[in-house]
């Protein structure tokens, strides 16, 4: 009974709220980002509940309604990214340049500089003025000795004892 009591009390401004607010659930899942369109349209939803309810059985049948249908659209939307079915700007796509989350250091190849702080084997040397993080290939290396670089892999500089 307090469901079709619930049925006759929608007006067109309780269907307004819930197109707008389930819309803007919809964009919240295909957009990513801060989340106000989510909380926008759940704002929405629960102004909807308030505008059409009598009672607070009404209230509960609502909100379970709309619960319902906000778990299926999740699913839907979770099937979708299963398969791949997303749109492109959610998946970040691999460019043919590739990408190097370090910047090129290969110029160091060769660069002597000295110890800042002892490497054990990690540790600082000073490169003409500039302080960076170094490692060795497990020696350890005093404070104040001149050091040479080796290797560069990706982001990390490993440097050995300069013989002169």
């Amino acid at each position: 009974m307090e469901f079709i009591e619930l049925i006759s009390n929608i007006s067109i401004l309780s269907i307004i709220l819930f197109i707008v607010g389930i819309s803007l659930i919809i964009v919240e899942l295909y957009s990513p980002g801060f989340g106000a369109p989510g909380i926008a349209g759940l704002l929405c939803l629960i102004i909807c509940i308030f505008v059409t309810v009598q009672s607070v059985m009404q209230g509960i049948i609502l909100t379970g309604i709309f619960f319902a249908i906000i778990v299926i659209l999740f699913v839907i939307f979770f099937v979708l990214l299963s398969k791949g079915r997303v749109p492109n700007k959610l998946v970040l796509k691999e460019s043919e340049v590739g990408f190097s989350g370090a910047e090129d250091m290969k110029f160091l190849l060769g660069k002597v500089g000295t110890v800042v702080s002892t490497c054990r084997p990690a540790g600082n040397a000073d490169f003409d003025g500039v302080k960076l993080d170094v490692v060795s290939r497990g020696e350890f290396i005093e404070k104040g000795i001149t050091v040479e670089v080796i290797e560069i892999e990706g982001n990390r500089i490993v440097v050995k004892q300069s013989e002169s």
